[in-house]
């Protein structure tokens, strides 16, 4: 046949160009090429089409899936080819096909016609008669689909809109809402649509419970979100809320009628704030929780509410990781333990000003401190050979050295680590520096002295000694916690944070009221090291490092005040413990703590505080003896406390009538055991969790006899 070009195709062309519609595609689905299947190519080609031809069904399908046709026209002229219907129920079966129209090329005799599957097309090859045959196909089946598609995108756009959408009739028949809408106007779609928005219909769904909620929001100054659900003359009724406003003392009273003018404008505020509140960048992870929980209080039942009301009460309040203690029943012991170590003095009294005297810093007797760790005399050096080992007696160190332990053990212990190499420091430096430390720490204490500080030291090392503390630490981490270790208790009094706030001590002044003596500890270990360039370990090291550094330090320090307590060991427990427990890993590095510095922080503060109160955990000799001497410190506190007139922090602690065990036991199971279970979980020590039980059972048979003094007395004769 011939072709013609005639000037309506031409302008048909034309028209395509500026029109609205995208370029049609058409798959044309012959087994062979012959008139028909020309005449329908260059019909397409005539119309602006994109057009592609398949000889297969494979082929069609694949063909198909990929474009995602306007139209199809397949040949259904002869049945030896391929099973036209077949290739159009596969066809149909895809999701893309529920737009497609499909043309089927039949003869003039057919008769059963699948106008389910497809439109049939009388075969004709004369190319205007296919042309008009698409052109007529897209003015009316195509555009029809592609506005049905356009209308399925509109109300899916609707439904997911956040603001209330109505479409009404002529008659403000309302044909559809979104469900924004159901939400404000409090009506499901089914009781609006065919109805008048001032016919709002009635409704036995509202919980019975619905109004107690409310009323409890509106109690508690709260926003209530529901669906009310209104009676049989809700049309003519206002309901009004009295809620106080949050930002002003004046109540607002707001009336929500069928229709109120204000309504837009409301509406508009509100998202516009949710929105901004939603989009925030800088959001507390506590705000975070706060608001599930209050979207969850929502729609919930009142007894569910309450108890997140609760819920949201604890989580405002500062003290989230520490346990309250009950104030029925509770053990005396541990009431003034927690009374005298977790907080920070009962009240401020005037005219009695605890100020440290400076007199207080007694001289050593002189013993000659070694120019180098080789020239340590060989008593002492004896000693040392077992100073990686748990059970090292600290308390024979102190004697050989005539009380001065730290600077001996500190030089051993600081030479094993490295420490001099990493601060580019000589080792003269160094011992300057201890020997500074160490004569600021207060000979005249029974337990916080150096003697203490260097058992802290001690501890320190053995941890970091662990496999798996090492192999989540860097050498910067070690040398801030045996530095760390080393100034923790520095020119302590030998008095309580409580003993000094109710005192009104220059330091409590200075530090108001807050970690006191950790804070004092750093800040005068530090002032003492920049004082003397010959004793300054850090003069060497560049700025970064040392900020790094100093801050490790201070972390550590502070994290041995007890007011913390509970909320370092939790934060161990479910940042560090729970998640290696749940990962099931045994290799030495846990898992995500070298990635996240805060968990090796965690670490850290765990390690210097196991350390600070590990006396349970020693060989039960030096267990017995750092007992003697804590308790002998806290007698002579109580003995000034009632000498000054200030308030007694830990009555028990009375050298008259004071348990040593009792009180033994109550820090054990109050402080030790949970901390010590933790730790001991992460870095595996089974020498220490043993001397614990050891020693537990030693205090409890010690008070299950009645025995108030460290030992029975047949054992203090001996």
């Amino acid at each position: 046949c011939g072709i013609y070009v005639y000037p309506r195709w031409v302008a048909r062309a034309e028209q395509r160009i500026s029109d609205d519609f995208p370029v049609l595609q058409v798959l044309l689905i012959f087994a062979k090429e012959d008139n028909q299947s020309d005449g329908f190519w260059w019909a397409c080609d005539r119309a602006g089409y994109r057009c592609n031809f398949a000889r297969t069904p494979e082929s069609a399908l694949e063909c198909f899936l990929d474009k995602h046709h306007e139209i199809i026209v397949i040949d259904h002229r002869h049945a030896r080819y391929f099973d036209a219907e077949a290739i159009c129920r596969s066809i149909r079966a895809t999701k893309p096909s529920e737009h497609t129209v499909i043309l089927a090329v039949v003869p003039h005799l057919f008769h059963v016609l699948s106008l389910i599957l497809f439109q049939r097309f009388m075969e004709n090859s004369n190319i205007i008669a296919c042309y008009n045959e698409l052109i007529q196909i897209e003015h009316g089946e195509v555009r029809s689909q592609f506005k049905l598609r356009a209308c399925n995108s509109v109300f899916t756009a609707l439904e997911h809109c956040h603001e209330a959408i109505e479409i009404t009739s002529e008659d403000h028949v309302i044909q559809y809402v979104n469900p924004a809408f159901e939400r404000m106007m409090g009506y499901h779609k089914g009781e609006l649509m065919g109805k008048e928005l001032t016919e709002l219909p009635k409704s036995d769904k509202n919980r019975a419970d619905l109004l107690d909620t409310i009323n409890m929001c509106i109690k508690k100054g709260k926003i209530h979100r529901d669906e009310k659900y209104a009676g049989d003359n809700s049309q003519a009724e206002s309901h009004s809320f009295r809620c106080k406003n949050r930002r002003k003392e004046s109540i607002d009273v707001k009336s929500i009628t069928s229709r109120s003018s204000d309504a837009p404008s409301l509406q508009n505020r509100r998202y516009s704030s949710m929105a901004r509140i939603h989009s925030m960048t800088i959001e507390a992870p506590i705000t975070k929780v706060i608001n599930i929980i209050n979207t969850a209080q929502e729609n919930s039942p009142v007894t569910v509410a309450e108890a997140l009301d609760r819920v949201l009460e604890i989580l405002r309040t500062t003290e989230l990781y520490s346990p309250q203690l009950g104030t029925k029943d509770e053990d005396p012991h541990t009431s003034d333990l927690v009374g005298g170590l977790m907080t920070d003095g009962l009240r401020r009294l005037s005219g009695n000003e605890y100020v440290f005297s400076k007199n207080m810093n007694q001289s050593h007797s002189h013993l000659s401190v070694p120019i180098t760790v080789n020239d340590v005399p060989p008593c002492i050096a004896q000693l040392l050979d077992n100073e990686e080992s748990w059970d090292f007696n600290i308390f024979e160190l102190e004697a050989v050295t005539n009380k001065r332990p730290l600077v001996y053990l500190g030089l051993k212990v600081f030479a094993r680590f490295g420490v001099c190499e990493f601060l580019n420091c000589s080792e003269a430096t160094l011992r300057a520096w201890f020997q500074v430390i160490e004569a600021n720490y207060h000979s005249t204490n029974s337990y916080h002295n150096s003697t203490h500080a260097a058992d802290v030291l001690h501890a320190t090392a053995f941890f970091l000694g662990k496999e798996r503390v090492k192999g989540n630490l860097d050498h910067l981490d070690e040398v801030a916690a045996l530095i760390a270790a080393t100034i923790h208790d520095v020119d302590h009094p030998g008095r309580t944070n409580s003993f000094l706030c109710n005192a009104g001590s220059e330091l409590a002044v200075l530090y108001n009221d807050t970690a006191v003596l950790e804070s004092h500890h750093t800040a005068l270990a530090f002032q003492l090291t920049a004082k003397d360039n010959k004793c300054n370990i850090f003069k060497n090291i560049d700025r970064n490092h040392y900020r790094t550094l100093r801050q490790a330090i201070i972390d550590m320090v502070l994290a041995t005040e007890m007011t913390k307590h509970f909320e370092h060991v939790n934060k161990f427990v479910n940042s560090i413990n729970k998640p290696m427990a749940s990962e099931g890993s045994d290799c030495e590095c846990a898992p995500n703590v070298k990635n996240f510095p805060e968990n090796q922080t965690l670490i850290k503060r765990m390690m210097i505080k196991c350390a600070d109160v590990a006396n349970p955990c020693r060989p039960l000799e030096l267990c017995i003896e750092w007992a003697g001497r804590i308790s002998e410190e806290y007698f002579a506190q109580t003995d000034e406390e009632k000498r000054q007139g200030l308030p007694v922090v830990m009555p028990v602690f009375d050298r008259k009538t004071c348990s040593i065990p009792k009180s033994q036991i109550s820090f054990i199971d109050y402080f030790i055991t949970d901390m010590f279970d933790a730790w001991d979980a992460f870095a595996h020590l089974p020498v220490l969790m043993q001397h614990l039980a050891v020693n537990y059972k030693h205090w409890k048979t010690l008070d299950e006899l009645k025995c108030k003094s460290l030992r029975l007395p047949a054992e203090n004769n001996n």
